[in-house]
């Protein structure tokens, strides 16, 4: 037997019995639309909301806030990057892309959170090296609470899965915040039902 033999069977013999997990109770549903509040949770952590009709305005939206010369990954079906994705796409060439556009599974209203799996993401690092994050939302798609996540098939069946709460953001010790810090510099969630593509 192996030194890293031993080592791994000694932790699996210290491993406690299992348990069953805790049950996640629901709590009691604020009172307000699930959009508005989504809305103002998001706008807290700098991110912001906007509608759209078609995907006609929001390829308009795109070309119009980053320009027509913007480096777009695009992981929405009818609205074509200029940067093709794929699952075996290395991640690292995510890293000159100005736009990533993906559709996010659905939304929580206590936080302004939009989830994503790798179904979603397509490759992974969209959701981080990309400048900026233009995320599709079906208002129909909204959760009350980070409890009720937990809850959702989609997120147990998940290999991957992500909460995303606006633009990564940063602080340093005198409380200067600086966007994009670590991620994606913008986060603009469009609202647009699945049957409006």
């Amino acid at each position: 037997m192996t030194t890293r033999d031993a080592f791994l069977a000694k932790i699996r013999a210290a491993q406690p019995a299992p348990r069953p997990r805790p049950e996640v109770p629901l709590f009691p549903v604020p009172e307000g639309d699930r959009r508005e509040r989504f809305t103002a949770a998001l706008a807290l952590m700098g991110g912001t909301c906007v509608d759209a009709n078609s995907l006609d305005d929001v390829r308009a939206l795109i070309c119009g806030r980053f320009g027509p010369d913007a480096v777009v990954a695009s992981a929405v079906a009818g609205i074509d990057g200029n940067r093709p994705i794929a699952p075996d796409t290395p991640p690292v060439s995510m890293h000159d892309v100005d736009v990533g556009v993906v559709r996010a599974r659905f939304g929580v209203a206590e936080t302004g959170s939009v989830w994503f799996s790798e179904a979603e993401y397509v490759v992974n690092s969209i959701g981080y090296l990309v400048q900026h994050l233009v995320v599709l939302l079906d208002p129909a798609q909204l959760v009350d609470g980070l409890q009720e996540v937990y809850r959702r098939p989609d997120f147990q069946a998940a290999r991957y899965a992500v909460l995303v709460t606006g633009p990564s953001a940063t602080a340093d010790i005198e409380g200067v915040l600086i966007r994009g810090a670590q991620g994606v510099r913008s986060l603009t969630v469009v609202w647009m039902p699945r049957g409006d593509q």
